[in-house]
């Protein structure tokens, strides 16, 4: 299926944002191969059905241009396009606090392109601070499996530091001093919550 941007430019997923297929699953790896994604979802499962939080992911509206109808009882969709860019990946309420954030992960193991995010994702970042949300990215350095939720504000500076023509990156190092690491469990699998609960005192 061919998705296109508002602008008419063809969509093509990055091989680090393409769907990664499950690996075979056992009992000691029975994790492993889950993309970021489904780790975030099942973790926001764990919190709604636990009444601890209630955190969805945002759709992205889509409109169909073409439809293929191989038979009566079956619709292909051959072509959408975004019908708007999409701001930030998940959002909802904590503790009565307007929870918002993103997601990313790399393959790179030193470093964190800023080229994963987006001008229009970094203004909508900071219109949920300026209105006293709380807002985050979760990064995963997917290489070693390791979890870090990093502020926006943080996010902001370095974002401002590449538009003045610093790096277009945050070193592993960078993200390892004032990110804060999220060990990976089992249920549930990322436990942002935790660090929401220390970082703004909501326990």
């Amino acid at each position: 299926m061919i998705f296109n941007y508002p602008n008419g430019k063809r969509y093509n997923p990055k091989p680090e944002q393409a769907v990664q297929l499950k690996k075979e699953k056992n009992t000691a790896y029975s994790n492993r191969g889950m993309t970021l994604e489904e780790d975030l979802n099942e973790t926001n499962s764990y919190y709604l059905d636990r009444a601890i939080a209630v955190i969805h992911k945002k759709p992205t509206p889509v409109q169909i241009v073409n439809v293929d109808y191989p038979r009566r009882s079956a619709a292909v969709i051959k072509e959408a396009y975004f019908k708007q860019a999409s701001t930030t990946d998940y959002n909802g309420v904590y503790k009565g606090r307007y929870i918002d954030f993103e997601a990313k992960e790399t393959k790179f193991s030193t470093s964190f392109p800023l080229k994963n995010f987006h001008e229009h994702q970094i203004v909508h970042m900071k219109s949920v601070l300026d209105q006293g949300g709380i807002c985050f990215v979760i990064l995963r350095f997917s290489t070693e499996e390791e979890v870090f939720l990093l502020e926006a504000s943080h996010l902001l500076t370095f974002w401002d530091r590449m538009k003045s023509g610093g790096r277009k990156s945050i070193t592993k190092e960078e993200v390892e001093a004032i990110g804060n690491q999220i060990p990976l469990g089992l249920h549930p699998r990322i436990d942002y919550i935790k660090v929401i609960d220390y970082l703004y005192k909501l326990s």
